[in-house]
């Protein structure tokens, strides 16, 4: 499972190696700089979409794994 704080220190992580601040960061996602605020210290209630955006900025890719995909 993906723990909040995981993806929120993975995403952090990209933004610095990238030299962003948050507010750029916001602004290249199309989204509110409060979002990456709120990202980057765990919330868990951020809509997927807008994720999304801020990993495609990061160029983050995601993999789905299940059981049922092994198959």
């Amino acid at each position: 499972m993906l723990e909040p704080t995981v993806l929120a220190s993975v995403i952090k992580r990209h933004r610095k190696a990238a030299r962003l601040s948050q507010l750029q960061l916001a602004e290249m996602a199309g989204v509110g700089k409060t979002v990456v605020f709120d990202i980057e210290k765990g919330k868990e209630t951020i809509r997927l979409d807008t994720i999304r955006k801020i990993l495609n900025v990061l160029n983050i890719k995601v993999q789905l794994t299940s059981p049922l995909m092994n198959q």
